[in-house]
């Protein structure tokens, strides 16, 4: 589609929103419900109250990984998210920058736009410095190319930093899978050697 002599590009800013990034020090304080976990030392900690008996114990261990789980899908959507739209911005600031080169040209800028899946058009476009960016819900703004390049470089770095902002958190996640498998590992085999001794006591007796 051209609007006006401009280009429609896309994608825009809607799809680079700021993320705040939960790294793997915050991740604690913001789940405070579910917080960090570490390793269990059995003796210790099965005579905490609230640990009455292990399976209530391994309950709320697997409750706590479920959550984890949960977390991890989120978080792995939105890196997919943003692995896809980084190249996105990435191809439309190289047309932007053909543009700027094209701008002071008399001659037209041949170039081919999408009609439907797998289906381009070829156009002709005269030299313009006004493109128009969708910023989503069927809303689009007309820029000058060096107000739009600005945009777009700042919406690349943002979305760059919160990929590793995604990667740290599930790095972190990943931590606290290992840790809590072993911990529930821990007092499963805590449990089967208590209930060995129970059973070996009675049978002396």
């Amino acid at each position: 589609m051209f609007t006006a002599g401009a280009v429609e590009i896309e994608p825009t800013h809607q799809h680079c929103t700021h993320r705040t990034s939960v790294t793997p020090a915050s991740f604690s304080r913001l789940l405070s419900s579910n917080p960090s976990c570490s390793f269990t030392l059995c003796l210790a900690f099965m005579k905490q109250a609230g640990n009455e008996t292990a399976d209530l114990v391994l309950r709320r261990l697997d409750e706590q990984y479920q959550k984890y789980k949960f977390m991890e899908l989120n978080l792995s959507q939105k890196k997919r998210r943003l692995k896809s739209q980084i190249p996105e911005i990435k191809q439309t600031l190289e047309i932007l920058r053909h543009m700027q080169k094209k701008k002071d040209s008399t001659d037209p800028m041949e170039t081919r736009f999408l009609l439907a899946d797998n289906l381009y058009a070829k156009a002709s476009i005269a030299p313009t410095d006004k493109v128009c960016l969708w910023l989503g819900a069927n809303v689009m703004l007309e820029y000058d190319i060096d107000e739009a390049q600005a945009l777009l470089e700042k919406n690349l770095s943002t979305a760059t930093r919160n990929l590793e902002g995604l990667e740290e958190d599930l790095d972190f996640l990943r931590d606290q899978f290992t840790t809590t498998e072993v911990n529930m590992a821990r007092v499963y085999n805590w449990d089967v050697k208590r209930r060995s001794s129970e059973a070996a006591s009675k049978n002396s007796a």
